[in-house]
């Protein structure tokens, strides 16, 4: 141990959702047996995992790249896809490995029933993050998509319709959204469709990062779960870090005989925070 005597605790709960760690493990069999595998996007919104995995033979692609590939295998990663990569990829003779999150599943086909159903949706989540775009397409882009309530304050909307969420967005702010529509006189048929590992998540951090001087939190920065949860631990212990390797690590972020938690997104490898905490350890 260091000269600073760090006492560094890894969050047990924090880590892979079981929609990642199926499609890692999915990938990862694949590489093993043809050496190579095409993948729809970064697998997972975390560089040091996508870079893992590249190592052993992953190949990540873009759409535009999926129309001219032909007689391949391609993963369809945890968030899901639209009709319309389906449809490319039995056109082109490519075997989908589809590593789908169940949850996102059951939501893309509520979304379509609804919008088979006529009515109009609207989905609180990211613009153009994968799943997002994944569940517009169940509706052919028909969806209206917000990221915040203010992008609706100018909207012509309907007097009634449905409303859908990303799975990873935070539920007290898809409540709130929900009142603050009803609250504008709009009749809403709203449906809770976050994903309850990643809120849980929001419930289990405040009690841990309670405990400890300094919290360091581990994520991509492009994770959408990473940037709610980082802002639950934010709340709850005004002395959080943002990193998303070992290299962002500074010394100075620490005095001796800190108690240090480390958290993580869904999307953040346990492996990675561990080499956060050995490094730590040597401070």
């Amino acid at each position: 141990m260091g000269d600073y005597q760090l006492q560094v605790t890894i969050d047990q709960d924090s880590g892979f959702c079981f929609g990642v760690v199926y499609a890692i493990d999915m990938a990862e069999e694949i590489l093993a047996e043809d050496g190579y595998l095409y993948c729809l996007g970064d697998i997972v919104h975390n560089d040091e995992e996508v870079d893992r995995l590249k190592a052993l033979g992953l190949r990540i692609i873009e759409h535009a790249d999926l129309v001219g590939l032909h007689d391949e295998k391609v993963l369809i990663r945890a968030h899901g896809e639209a009709p319309e990569t389906y449809k490319i990829a039995l056109e082109n003779n490519i075997t989908l490995i589809d590593a789908s999150c169940p949850v996102v599943l059951k939501l893309q086909n509520r979304i379509k029933t609804s919008y088979d159903n006529n009515e109009k949706i609207l989905i609180f989540g990211k613009h153009g993050h994968a799943e997002v775009v994944g569940l517009e397409g169940q509706t052919n882009g028909n969806a209206l998509v917000f990221q915040d309530i203010s992008e609706l304050d100018n909207a012509d909307l309907p007097a009634n319709f449905t409303l859908y969420s990303q799975t990873t967005k935070s539920m007290e702010k898809f409540y709130h959204v929900k009142d603050e529509l009803l609250s504008r006189g709009y009749e809403v048929k709203a449906n809770d469709t976050i994903c309850r590992q990643v809120s849980n998540r929001d419930k289990d951090l405040p009690a841990f990062v309670a405990n400890f001087d300094k919290i360091v939190f581990v994520s991509g920065k492009k994770s959408s779960n990473g940037k709610v949860l980082y802002e639950v631990c934010r709340k709850h212990n005004p002395n959080t870090y943002f990193i998303s390797s070992v290299s962002e690590l500074d010394k100075n972020m620490f005095a001796a005989g800190d108690k240090v938690g480390i958290a993580g997104a869904t999307s953040s490898p346990m492996w990675l925070m561990q080499m956060v905490k050995a490094e730590l350890e040597r401070y």
